[in-house]
């Protein structure tokens, strides 16, 4: 059976009558940017994550951006950031001038590693990047704890973990500021780019209001330098549409991991460890082998689509060659980019397909 590695399409399908009407609503209201479906949006996410404030943007990049902003980060700076993870994490500092200090993830649950955190905080760290890798959340209380031992604010990159748990509590809602992305692959995605800034911190709130509006909160009167990062009304009607959803998709990738992981039987395989205290969402499915090639081939024999996510570290991509980090600075990253294969998973996969990924896997 040919499996897709993902199909939007088959979400897109089952909601469209009900996001079109909404999205009928938004023209008859002409409240395309900002406006009360953005808000009706803030409110269902800052509600479902937890915290007092969720300002919703136009991407999850600018989101990461921002949020650095709003902790005072500068041109010269330092900020922490995962060598193995989406590129977007590292622009924030970059955007800013300031500069992406990459360490390495931890061998088991591939996310970062506090003990590399530790070893990298300067006199110039201003700030630490922690990301939920593929739904997974990161080890937050060591993190945290190395953030307040140094004075040091820490950043939740959620963009692929909306919905997992820490402790029992959701992601997103410990550090000072999180951040999200609703790239239209997430497991909360838009029609579209958008994203959003979580705090329980009012002056941050208000300053990232601020930031995203060009610098002011009443029109034309600019009181920082600011950036047209608004969410456009559309997204917002897709998306307060979407969340309703968000728990039952979730529950639907979970299950879909637990066949993974309980029914693949190849000491070939690894996949990635769960954090102890932790409940994924996985956004993906993440395996590695060291025979990846081989496998490759095995999965296109079989028609089971697959994607690499990352097949190179941040630190060694050609725009940060000038920071001058070389192959083997951080093996545990590098082995991932070099082994990892991301298998089909999305909620809208069936059973069967479920099926035969399994049955190749298996057979290789």
């Amino acid at each position: 059976m040919k499996v897709p590695f993902f199909d939007l399409g088959r979400q897109s399908a089952a909601l469209k009558a009900e996001i079109l009407t909404k999205l009928s609503e938004v023209i008859d209201k002409t409240a395309f940017s900002g406006g009360p479906y953005v808000e009706e949006l803030e409110a269902k996410l800052a509600n479902y994550v937890g915290v007092k404030h969720a300002i919703a943007v136009n991407n999850g990049t600018n989101a990461l951006h921002l949020a650095l902003l709003a902790l005072g980060v500068k041109a010269g700076d330092e900020v922490i950031v995962p060598a193995n993870t989406f590129i977007a994490t590292a622009w924030a500092p970059s955007y800013i001038g300031a500069i992406p200090v990459f360490v390495d993830c931890d061998a088991q649950t591939w996310n970062i590693d506090p003990k590399a955190v530790e070893k990298a905080i300067t006199s110039k760290t201003k700030a630490i990047m922690g990301v939920h890798l593929y739904g997974q959340p990161f080890d937050l209380n060591a993190i945290l704890a190395i953030g307040k031992k140094h004075g040091i604010p820490v950043v939740e990159d959620n963009a692929q973990a909306m919905g997992a748990t820490y402790g029992g509590v959701r992601v997103g809602s410990f550090a000072e500021i999180s951040c999200t992305s609703f790239y239209p692959g997430k497991n909360l995605g838009a029609w579209g780019e958008a994203g959003a800034i979580f705090t329980n911190n009012d002056a941050i709130a208000k300053h990232i209001k601020m930031l995203r509006n060009h610098g002011c909160e009443e029109r034309y009167y600019h009181e920082v330098i600011g950036y047209n990062a608004r969410m456009n009304g559309f997204q917002g009607a897709v998306l307060s549409t979407k969340i309703d959803y968000l728990d039952k998709w979730s529950a639907r990738r979970q299950e879909i991991a637990n066949r993974y992981k309980m029914e693949i039987i190849n000491e070939k395989i690894t996949w990635q460890k769960t954090q102890e205290n932790a409940q994924s969402v996985y956004h993906l499915f993440v395996i590695t082998c060291n025979q990846k090639e081989q496998l490759l081939a095995h999965l296109n024999q079989y028609e089971i689509g697959f994607a690499f996510h990352y097949p190179i570290p941040c630190h060694l991509q050609n725009a940060y060659k000038e920071l001058g980090y070389k192959t083997g600075d951080m093996p545990n990253s590098e082995y991932l980019a070099s082994h990892c294969i991301s298998l089909p998973m999305f909620p809208e996969i069936t059973d069967l397909e479920v099926d035969s990924v399994i049955a190749a896997l298996n057979a290789f």
